[in-house]
């Protein structure tokens, strides 16, 4: 059975972010609103909720999962970054980006690349975002809630319920979201970045 919280998608109600960060702490997988699109997200050391989400999306194992973080201080607790490197994640965050970086011991080997050993870092700019990681307190495992043979992710809170009815545990309903996924740059060989996937965010001023 999956619950619903309908959550203001500008002013979230502290009650209702408690309960959406019980669900998380309790190793349930939840979808929730973004600045993008709707996404699925876990505790970082889930092991089954994270099998769950594999399952939902039918991944392989060269996924490349995203760290969802608050801001950028526990940048260097989950990924190694260069000083200018870190100078355009601080320009670009929060926002519509996601930075490949190179992960450290602290990130679990499953979500990471398995042979390039990186991880995605994504800080959101939305309100529910926001407050589920100021709840939480560490960062979560999230990938974007787009379903096997679809051509876009899923942007409808009603389209959310419905489809993932009985395969998440929690949908926060926060209202309607954009079809386009963040934009992707990669910044884990060191020589600058490269655009792994035009998204939301303008690539104009990475370079």
């Amino acid at each position: 059975m999956t619950d619903t919280l309908y959550i203001h998608p500008e002013t979230p109600q502290p009650r209702l972010i408690r309960q959406a960060v019980e669900v998380i702490r309790n190793g349930g997988l939840i979808a929730y609103p973004t600045d993008t699109t709707y996404a699925l997200g876990c505790g970082i050391g889930e092991k089954k909720a994270l099998e769950q989400l594999i399952r939902v999306r039918q991944l392989d194992k060269k996924h490349q999962f995203t760290l969802l973080c608050q801001d950028l201080s526990v940048l260097a607790v989950y990924a190694k970054v260069e000083n200018p490197d870190y100078r355009l994640l601080k320009a670009h965050t929060p926002g519509p980006y996601t930075f490949i970086l190179q992960g450290t011991t602290e990130v679990p080997r499953r979500l990471m690349d398995p042979k390039k050993r990186t991880i995605g870092i994504r800080v959101p700019d939305h309100p529910i975002c926001q407050a589920l990681l100021e709840e939480h307190g560490e960062p979560i495992m999230t990938s974007t809630c787009h379903l096997p043979g679809d051509e876009f992710p899923l942007t409808d809170p009603q389209d959310v319920r419905d489809f993932l009815q009985g395969q998440v545990d929690l949908v926060i309903d926060g209202g309607f979201c954009g079809v386009t996924e963040t934009t992707v740059i990669s910044l884990a060989d060191g020589t600058g970045p490269d655009v792994i996937r035009e998204g939301a965010g303008p690539v104009d001023s990475i370079f």
